[in-house]
């Protein structure tokens, strides 16, 4: 059994404003229920969560959990209030059985398409039911499974390394890929066995490891010219997955030296509005060989994806790299960069480091106000606090750009409740009189907290709907 804890609030004028927080079980939670509607006729929101936890590809009609008995609803509820199950990432994963009250999964999950190689996989869904509403958060935690095995971006690797290169020197491999996350993920790495070459792994920022070849040895070209190796990437799943690379090393002469950066790894950061041409910084290798030996050209590392040769260029003679596309914190917050350096020798020398760029958010996306229910039409002697419809707020920045207020245009006998997770009920806060306004354009504006801020507007349209309020007037007429 889920245990579930909830904290009740209650919006309703004739409780004063006031608030009364109470931990209860399944067995009470009915019971209260039907003693505030009694009381009060009004609409409360539950700012407790139901969690649950699935793997990835299950099944369709697989049960995540019994939804009516966690959020202490009877089955006849479900029919009579019409429970719907929404899902704020867009796509509709799940859905309820209404014969069991049981969410089950209803389109295939795949949790690396949904989240990528994010450590936390959660999907909110936003469970509301009518008369009188309510709305409920529910998460959906979707765990990895290992269901992908390791993979290099290539499956041969061709090295050239002089026979003049000393012992313990450290050649960086690409380091196999695993769409999987935690323990399913890259966990070691293997090298056949050779007497010139070992294997190190390096840790790196984000807890990735990349292996490294090791010159153990002197190299001999007239005793032998090249070496054949296989690496294999192995993950941490049960059972095992792993990886192939083959490893081709051409032992070759001259040009002993190779260029070396000031540092392993830099850091940067550049705002997103940055123009194009911005300089993001200038890298310098240095190379103790003389003439062409010691002559450098910068390039990205071989392997360097599309989104970023899309949007930052490097000089090949100064090593400065300026920013030749747009930035957009949205959609990517950081890029990690290989830098390559490589002299004019026989045979080329190369060195490595790594750039990380880190993206600075600005204010450039403004609020959106969604409707979470329909506006429910509203009686003219509807109490103060009477829900009329429930709405919520996204914003896309971050930080304080992506704090959102809401607020009714003055004058309107309407008000926003918050709920929780920028949730809002819009409700009653005034007399109505339908005989005076028999509808209302309610204008709710959104604002961020950005400097400058944005803003939004949408207006909702509230029908007042007539009770028998007015008795009739006989008009007399003298003859």
């Amino acid at each position: 059994m889920v245990n579930v804890t909830f904290s009740i609030t209650s919006l309703g004028s004739n409780s004063g404003g006031s608030e009364m927080t109470k931990t209860i079980g399944y067995r009470d939670w009915r019971w209260l229920a039907l003693w505030w509607h009694h009381f009060f006729f009004l609409w409360s929101t539950i700012d407790g969560q139901t969690r649950y936890s699935v793997p990835e590809e299950l099944k369709q009609g697989s049960i995540v959990g019994n939804l009516a008995k966690d959020l202490g609803l009877g089955l006849s509820e479900i029919f009579d209030r019409k429970l719907r199950v929404a899902s704020e990432a867009g796509k509709q994963y799940f859905s309820v059985d209404a014969g069991k009250g049981e969410l089950v999964v209803s389109d295939r999950i795949d949790r690396e398409a949904l989240c990528g190689q994010s450590a936390s996989c959660v999907l909110p869904l936003q469970v509301v039911i009518d008369k009188p509403l309510q709305l409920y958060r529910v998460e959906v935690e979707i765990q990895d499974i290992n269901d992908n095995s390791p993979v290099f971006p290539k499956s041969e690797i061709i090295l050239q390394i002089a026979e003049s290169t000393a012992a313990g020197a450290r050649f960086p491999l690409e380091p196999a890929q695993d769409l999987d996350v935690g323990v399913n993920s890259v966990r070691s790495y293997t090298l056949s066995k050779d007497d010139f070459f070992s294997l190190k792994i390096k840790d790196v920022s984000g807890g990735r490891k990349v292996p490294e070849l090791v010159l153990s040895k002197s190299l001999d070209r007239e005793k032998k010219s090249k070496h054949q190796l296989q690496l294999t990437a192995i993950d941490g799943g049960n059972p095992v997955k792993s990886g192939i690379s083959q490893i081709t090393v051409n032992v070759l002469d001259n040009n002993d030296n190779f260029p070396v950066f000031e540092k392993n790894i830099y850091k940067v950061s550049i705002s997103e509005s940055s123009a194009q041409g911005a300089s993001v910084i200038k890298l310098t290798a240095k190379d103790t060989d003389e003439d062409l030996n010691g002559e450098v050209e910068y390039s990205f590392g071989t392997h360097t994806p599309d989104t970023v040769l899309s949007v930052f260029d490097i000089d090949s003679l100064t090593g400065e790299i300026r920013l030749t596309g747009k930035l957009d914190f949205e959609t990517n917050a950081n890029f990690e960069i290989d830098i390559s350096a490589k002299d004019k020798g026989t045979p080329r020398m190369e060195g490595h480091c790594t750039l990380h760029v880190e993206v600075l958010d600005v204010n450039d996306n403004a609020p959106n106000i969604f409707l979470t229910s329909k506006p429910n039409s509203v009686p003219e002697d509807s109490p103060s606090g009477t829900v009329v419809a429930l709405i919520s707020a996204r914003d896309l920045d971050s930080g304080d750009n992506g704090k959102v207020t809401l607020q009714v245009h003055q004058g309107s006998p309407f008000n926003l409740k918050p709920s929780f997770s920028d949730n809002y009920a819009l409700v009653t806060d005034g007399t109505l009189d339908r005989e005076t306004f028999s509808e209302y354009n309610i204008v709710i504006k959104a604002t961020d907290l950005g400097s400058p801020p944005l803003s939004t507007k949408r207006t909702i349209n509230v029908t007042v709907t007539d009770v028998n309020d007015n008795p009739p007037v006989i008009h007399s007429k003298n003859i």
